[in-house]
């Protein structure tokens, strides 16, 4: 017995993706010619589309999930939840990492337009602009989570409020009397390393503090280049009394080099980190944390992927920003004029 015809054999036939199909099921907005091809595949194959009710509901559908760095615990962390959230609603994860590579992700995209998947989550490098909107006009339905590219303006977002976060940690220490405060951010190609930058601007600017380019350092996600930038701070001729490690995938390093300098937590510097390990708590001091809510950000994304593709949601982009906690602890305390500068533990240690 021949086997009926599905609703990606559909989408196979006209050369679009499934939520193509479902959205000219569904009435949605589709290209006048990519609907006339949809119609002919219908026909061509015999599919019945209340056949197709199960599928349009979720079970059955495919995403593909294309996260920067599984390395990074953050992103991990998130690929769990994200496929937990998926697998709940009967819909199968394709996980692909770029390894923040500009290069690999030109080549996964390259691989996703060939599989059949209706919708993408995904955690954008900042490039491969052209190779992004070409996904989105053969009708895959994508959600970037975490960053965004400012040029891909009809491209629904998930993140953090991440200008808000930075600035509240900036605001804390600024409250226990600190003005020399460092920052370690993400690359300024990415949205979250802007962002974070702005907002630890702006609460500056607000309490009247100036703003000292030679705190503020942009570095790569992958490598140790957070320890780098610790020991670059830290042998400042006046170096920070504060510092905020808001590039998550470098907090392990820059901990480590702080520890490896001998550097008294908060005594000598006061810290802040982008990070919602566990480790965070058991370490002596326990560390001030910006806690990203993970299970937020996975059921946002997935709800609006699959929105997307079953022709549920309304034309326009949606930007979610979910509010991040500051969790304060041992590791940011008052400011003492008293005890030695991290400088000083630098140069004589």
């Amino acid at each position: 017995m021949k086997k009926a015809p599905t609703i990606r054999d559909v989408a196979a036939t006209a050369g679009v993706s499934v939520s193509v199909v479902s959205r000219v099921l569904n009435d949605g907005s589709v290209a006048p010619a990519t609907r006339e091809r949809v119609v002919a595949a219908i026909a061509e194959l015999g599919f019945r589309p209340r056949a197709a009710a199960r599928e349009l509901n979720g079970a059955g559908l495919t995403i593909g999930l294309v996260l920067a760095d599984l390395t990074n615990p953050f992103f991990a962390r998130v690929a769990d939840r994200i496929v937990w959230e998926a697998r709940a609603r009967g819909v199968q994860v394709v996980l692909m990492t770029t390894q923040e590579d500009p290069h690999i992700e030109a080549e996964t995209l390259a691989t996703l337009l060939d599989r059949s998947v209706g919708g993408v989550i995904a955690t954008p490098t900042g490039g491969n602009i052209d190779q992004w909107s070409r996904l989105q006009e053969v009708g895959v339905d994508l959600v970037f989570v975490d960053r965004s590219i400012a040029a891909l303006e009809n491209t629904d977002v998930v993140s953090i409020q991440n200008d808000a976060s930075a600035a509240t940690a900036t605001e804390h220490l600024i409250g226990l009397g600190h003005d020399r405060i460092g920052l370690i951010s993400g690359p300024l190609s990415t949205s979250t390393g802007t962002a974070r930058i702005a907002g630890y601007q702006a609460a500056l600017a607000r309490a009247g503090i100036p703003s000292d380019t030679e705190l503020v350092r942009g570095v790569p996600f992958r490598g140790g280049a957070g320890a780098d930038a610790v020991a670059a701070l830290l042998s400042l001729p006046e170096p920070p009394t504060a510092l905020i490690v808001a590039n998550t995938a470098q907090v392990q390093s820059s901990m480590r080099q702080l520890y490896q300098m001998g550097i008294e937590i908060p005594q000598q510097l006061s810290v802040i980190v982008f990070d919602d390990n566990p480790w965070t708590e058991l370490v002596s001091p326990p560390l001030s944390v910006i806690r990203q809510p993970i299970d937020m950000l996975a059921r946002h994304s997935v709800d609006l992927v699959l929105g997307r593709m079953q022709g549920k949601l309304p034309v326009g982009p949606r930007i979610i920003e979910v509010q991040a906690e500051f969790v304060s602890r041992s590791s940011s305390a008052t400011r003492s004029v008293a005890s030695p500068t991290a400088h000083d533990a630098v140069s004589h240690p």
